[in-house]
């Protein structure tokens, strides 16, 4: 830890002489948070987990923010101490060393590289729908992936749907293969990419006005939707809160925790802020709390407007919600307002990825073209062009349902990394302006809390282990963080872990648990791939390689 800020100090090594311009401030690093969070998520997304959970859908988006703040809090510590690039790829090499390193930073790839690919599906697809409101209508073999376009036809067939208006039929064939691309998607990947590359304070000033306008639409949408709802009287609809209980709740919570995947962004432009120790752990704070109050406010409105049970397959809830109630020129504006906060997604998660490259670079583990600071520019131009292509490319083919299950399990992965990482710095004595988490014993607080755990899942728990044989991988999924929550409780009690970073490792394993065990499946197979290149290329060409002892 201690070389790694020398050098960055110095402008040696991990900046390969080429300083990057320090022009962040908090105001910038809170709508960089904003711009991450409030996008395809809340246009989306919170439909899905509306009809699963109904009103009490709030509750999952609570949840969430409470474990991305336990997480929040584990970022902060590691900015304050290690002001660099590089996000939890950075945090968990101080940690726990280059391997878990490399393996982080092959998860984030899903985080901000697959995670762009649904976000930029979203973003065509209500960008298609402000088209076909102007009267321009665009072949649907131009604006739909070509997965999508054959799961669709193949879902109707088997559902013995009529297929006469399928995409997938009337494509044309280019040498025997159907020619289905999302050709919006990828021009606008490589618009936002050509931003991300040209500097970050054409980059910050991008972002803070897509964030201003879009928090205004938002802020229209609340007073105005809960102006509806008490004046029509449809409070009804709030009824029943939970009508599934909270079983259907955390049905959702992929849906849901993708919505707030990216406040972790802001963590990779550590060496572009005024004051990194200061500023990073307000920024990420901030953001968290202003987007946790506009998902909740949103929830409420959406399921006051319209009743849950009408969000099945509604993939623009907002928009859909005042065609519902015959205000179309508002549901225009949102999908006007959906394309600008996808688009600000896109800005802040292609800034992201191409920064954790640099610094896998710079550990020899990537090639030296990754690290390569622009001179005019001074931004990551290779990797910022080739993180561009990678995402534009899937985005022309892809089907985005599986890519979000997977952009939430590595993420979760990350944070995990990152609360585990908190415990094994050393304690340091605050310094005034420097952030430092506050230690709270956790030795009888987190024995306390899983058993209080246990008693409420003690029938899922009986249940599993009564029927173990038998189980599905969901259940066992369950009990296999059980015994991960065990063995961290014993952990604590032995070596007074502080409690922070401890719910945050527990409470991100908890989610991760919660999603699909299919997604699980490819997981591995990504983390197979990955460790296959470390071995092959990172572990020879390491720094670390050469050195003695």
């Amino acid at each position: 830890m201690d070389k790694i800020i020398r050098d960055a100090e110095a402008g040696l090594g991990d900046a390969h002489e080429q300083k990057m311009r320090k022009v962040l401030g908090v105001r910038d690093l809170t709508f960089m948070g904003i711009a991450a969070v409030i996008g395809a998520g809340i246009f989306s997304t919170i439909g899905t987990a509306a009809y699963h959970g109904g009103p009490g859908v709030i509750f999952l988006f609570l949840i969430t923010a409470i474990t991305c703040g336990f997480t929040a809090l584990c970022y902060a510590e590691f900015a304050s101490r290690v002001p660099v690039a590089g996000s939890a790829y950075t945090y968990s090499y101080v940690s726990f060393g280059e391997v878990i390193a490399w393996i982080i930073g092959w998860a984030l790839i899903l985080e901000y590289a697959i995670g762009n690919v649904v976000v930029a599906i979203s973003w065509s697809a209500y960008f298609n729908n402000i088209l076909r409101n102007m009267g321009i209508h665009l072949p649907d073999w131009l604006a739909t992936g070509y997965q999508s376009a054959k799961m669709t036809y193949q879902a109707a067939l088997e559902a013995h749907k009529p297929v006469a208006d399928a995409v997938f039929l009337h494509a044309p064939v280019i040498g025997g293969v159907k020619f289905i691309i999302n050709l919006p998607g990828f021009i606008i990947v490589m618009l936002i990419t050509a931003l991300a590359y040209v500097g970050i304070n054409e980059s910050r000033k991008s972002a803070n006005f897509m964030v201003t306008l879009k928090l205004v639409v938002l802020l229209f949408i609340a007073v105005l939707g809960f102006w509806l709802i008490f004046s029509t009287g449809t409070t009804g609809n709030w009824k029943p809160f939970l009508p599934e209980g909270m079983g259907g709740v955390m049905q959702s919570v992929s849906s849901v925790f993708f919505a707030y995947i990216g406040f972790d962004a802001i963590s990779t432009t550590a060496e572009e802020c005024t004051n990194p120790q200061k500023d990073l752990p307000k920024g990420m704070m901030y953001s968290l709390l202003i987007c946790t109050v506009i998902y909740v406010v949103t929830a409420l409105v959406i399921t006051g407007l319209v009743n849950y049970k009408e969000f099945e397959f509604v993939a623009d809830p907002l928009a859909y919600v005042f065609d519902k109630i015959n205000m179309h020129k508002i549901g225009f504006v949102i999908s006007i307002s959906a394309v600008v906060a996808s688009t600000s997604v896109l800005l802040v998660f292609q800034i992201g990825q191409p920064r954790i490259w640099m610094s896998m670079s710079r550990d020899g583990l990537l090639p030296p073209a990754f690290g390569r600071i622009s001179p005019r520019f001074k931004t990551p131009g290779f990797s910022t062009i080739l993180s561009g292509l990678f995402v534009g490319i899937v985005v022309l083919v892809v089907d985005d349902k599986l890519m979000t299950d997977l952009t939430s399990i590595g993420t979760l992965f990350a944070f995990v990394l990152v609360c585990g990482g908190v415990l094994y710095l050393p304690r340091l004595n605050k310094v005034p302006g420097k952030f430092s988490i506050p230690y709270l014993n956790g030795k009888y607080i987190i024995p306390v809390c899983l058993l209080a755990f246990m008693l409420l899942s003690r029938h899922r728990i009986l249940d599993a282990l009564s029927n173990l044989n038998a189980e599905s991988y969901q259940e066992i999924l369950f009990l296999t963080f059980l015994v991960a929550a065990i063995y961290i409780t014993f952990l604590t009690f032995v070596r007074n872990y502080s409690v922070i970073p401890v719910f945050g490792v527990l409470f991100c394993l908890y989610l991760m648990i919660e999603i699909p065990a299919k997604s699980w499946m490819v997981f591995f197979i990504w983390m197979g791939l990955g460790l296959s290149i470390y071995l092959l290329y990172g572990r020879r060409k390491s720094k670390l390689a050469d050195r003695p002892g």
